[in-house]
């Protein structure tokens, strides 16, 4: 069974923590990780772009010229795709590029990251992270005295409104709980700063 270090958030080691080998000891699955992290951004795209066809730009009723005769080339509306502001051929239409993947699959794509995290000494455990107040300089503090460098994602058990709004002021650092973390998330921030009851809640949820 895999073993980590509890900090306080002064930085010294209050005890060891074993952790389930099932969710923090399995071989990373990269296709999987890959697959999930695709998904995530599809589904995230608003597909709000639009053009319009020939049948929805104003004008063009009338044919501009006679079919013959006139030594030019046959048209029979100025609102053609060939024309200036002419409708356009093939163009966008509002859609949606979110689609699912498999349950499991997501499931392996955290468990993945998450071994991870923990192989490559990137995810530090704290005993707990409570604020008194809304406060930026000490969630900067904490990160400072943890050795903490670069982009770091903050994971809680339950939502803290106060923990939660301090480290949103703080450039590449983001605060989730448990139950809206995500593989993209994971991936992005190179750090991983987690609480001890976060874990055992990733316990409960992934084993």
């Amino acid at each position: 069974m895999a073993k980590i270090e509890v900090l306080n958030v002064q930085g010294k080691k209050v005890k060891d923590l074993d952790l389930d080998d099932k969710v923090f000891a399995i071989k990373p699955n990269t296709n999987v990780i890959h697959e999930t992290v695709v998904n995530y951004l599809a589904n995230q795209r608003q597909g709000t772009q639009s053009t319009k066809t020939r049948s929805e730009v104003s004008g063009g009723g009338r044919k501009p010229w006679r079919q013959k005769g006139t030594g030019r080339a046959r048209q029979g509306s100025i609102r053609a795709p060939q024309w200036i502001k002419g409708g356009i051929a093939l163009g966008p239409k509002p859609r949606t590029y979110s689609y699912k993947i498999n349950k499991k699959e997501r499931d392996l794509a955290v468990r993945s990251v998450l071994s991870s995290k923990v192989s490559e000494k990137e995810m530090t455990v704290l005993d707990k992270l409570e604020l008194k107040e809304i406060k930026t300089a000490e969630v900067a503090k904490i990160l400072g005295t943890l050795k903490l460098e670069g982009k770091t994602l903050v994971v809680l058990d339950a939502p803290n409104k106060n923990v939660q709004r301090s480290a949103r002021n703080i450039e590449g650092v983001k605060a989730l709980t448990v139950d809206t973390l995500n593989v993209y998330d994971l991936v992005n921030y190179t750090n991983l700063l987690i609480t001890e009851s976060a874990v055992k809640k990733l316990e409960e949820v992934y084993r």
